[in-house]
């Protein structure tokens, strides 16, 4: 299919899934912005999560993300798990602003050009790849090994991490682990939504229900616990990168998500996704940096 004939089927994409990922995207990186504040302000040594959850800047931040979580399953109910996940990763460029307003840092011009290029690659990836709904119930049996898989990075992380002790490797595979434990909640957003659209009985008997919840619970502890061991820088781009992925996996191995680029368009799709990795790695270690205020000048 010639880009013209590709342009004209973006109108295909569900309109009212990317505008609710948008807006999931800026709470989302509203509440990063204040999460990072509050935690950056917590000296080492101190028990983070006492501190935090007396930090009125953190509990906006949980309410940020409690809005982002809500334009999320909308979206997730609305398209496809390949269509909102990429998607909710641009919060990083609307916290680009907002982390700079509120830390004092200055937004560099490669900063920016990383932004631009996270953009112009989540372009790439909804127009060449065209990605298809997929299904939003599957059998458990097709679930089992996908989601044995990832639980099992998932676990192995986790396990690796109370091992070591090296504070960024730490966190990065905290990071990690969270970051798929909230991408295998929102493979599973859709069929939850559905069910209880259908009947609360059904929402409420669902395995589906008790797995998300599980794995958004835990996820959430062990982002809070990358956060304590070890830097931002190291444990958010992990986070960042791990949920999209997490989630696109299942997609792609269990609800029957597709790309429909050819051979030629999905080498295309493949170079997108590493380019929207990068940056976001790239922007989201920049924004989690440690903010150096000059000291005034002593006599």
């Amino acid at each position: 299919m010639t880009l013209s004939g590709r342009l004209d089927r973006v109108g295909n994409l569900p309109l009212a899934a990317v505008i609710c990922a948008f807006i999931g995207a800026v709470l989302f990186a509203v509440s990063a912005v204040a999460q990072q504040r509050a935690a950056a302000d917590v000296p080492e040594g101190d028990a983070l999560l006492a501190k935090l959850i007396r930090n009125p800047r953190w509990l906006a931040g949980l309410i940020g993300d409690a809005g982002g979580f809500a334009f999320q399953v909308a979206a997730l109910a609305l398209g496809s798990v390949l269509v909102v996940q990429p998607i909710l990763v641009t919060a990083l460029v609307f916290a680009l602003p907002l982390a700079a307003h509120y830390s004092g840092r200055r937004v560099t011009a490669v900063m920016w050009l990383q932004a631009a290029a996270l953009s112009i690659a989540l372009a790439c990836f909804l127009v060449v790849g065209e990605p298809t709904e997929g299904v939003t119930a599957a059998p458990w049996d097709r679930w089992v090994l996908p989601l044995g898989l990832v639980a099992g990075v998932v676990v192995a992380g986790i396990v690796v991490a109370t091992t070591v002790r090296v504070p960024t490797l730490q966190a990065l595979l905290l990071g990690t682990a969270a970051g798929l434990l909230f991408g295998i909640s929102a493979a599973l957003t859709a069929n939850v939504t559905k069910l209880f659209a259908d009947s609360i009985t059904a929402g409420l008997t669902s395995w589906e229900l008790y797995v998300l919840a599980a794995c958004g619970l835990l996820g959430f502890y062990v982002q809070q616990r990358g956060y304590q061991v070890g830097p931002l820088s190291a444990s958010l781009p992990a986070f960042t990168v791990a949920e999209p992925l997490g989630a696109a996996f299942l997609g792609m191995t269990v609800l029957d998500e597709r790309l429909r680029s050819g051979p030629l368009g999905t080498a295309f799709v493949a170079a997108s996704v590493v380019v929207m990795c990068v940056a976001a790695v790239r922007l989201s270690r920049a924004q989690a940096a440690p903010l150096t205020t000059p000291q005034p000048a002593t006599d």
